[in-house]
């Protein structure tokens, strides 16, 4: 399986960096099947750092073969097959707690984009509850995501080419 990675540099060597809080599974390396989202994922953060920097920045999608079927069966995975009760605590776990460990090698599910986002943040903040927050986005567009949670998974990966996003 082809799988996309949104940047503004080539990432033909994989790491997980604990250095961001609020990722929808916690710290790990992030990555689409949807090339579409994938490339807006790297005009987004182009953009971010145009202004912060004050200079052109290229988005660039690094792109990998994912060797899902061995994966699938020699490394800890869980796979979400939409937003239910199991998904959103997962989401909320990793994004109210940095600490917090899953134990999962691979983690495949649906992202909390802006519009989730702020339905978990209301559940985050004791505003709506997890089952509500559910039926509010029974009718949202989510995309998904393929989370690589330990350095043991990414090994699964193998750097295939690039582009740039114009």
């Amino acid at each position: 399986m082809i799988l996309y990675h949104g940047s503004t540099v080539v990432v033909d060597h994989p790491k997980i960096i604990k250095s961001e809080v609020g990722r929808d599974f916690g710290f790990a390396f992030y990555t689409t099947d949807i090339r579409e989202q994938a490339i807006r994922w790297a005009k987004r953060k182009a953009m971010l750092k145009e202004r912060r920097f004050g200079q052109c920045i290229i988005p660039i999608v690094s792109c990998y073969l994912w060797e899902e079927k061995r994966a699938k069966n020699e490394l800890s995975l869980k796979e979400f097959t939409g937003t239910d009760i199991d998904w959103m605590e997962m989401v909320v776990k990793c994004r109210s707690r940095m600490e917090h460990s899953h134990g999962y090698d691979v983690v495949l599910g649906n992202i909390a984009n802006d519009n989730v986002g702020e339905t978990i943040s209301y559940v985050i903040q004791g505003i709506m509850r997890k089952e509500d927050a559910i039926k509010r986005l029974e009718f949202e567009k989510i995309n998904k995501q393929i989370a690589f949670c330990t350095a043991r998974s990414l090994n699964y990966l193998t750097f295939d080419s690039y582009f740039e996003c114009r």
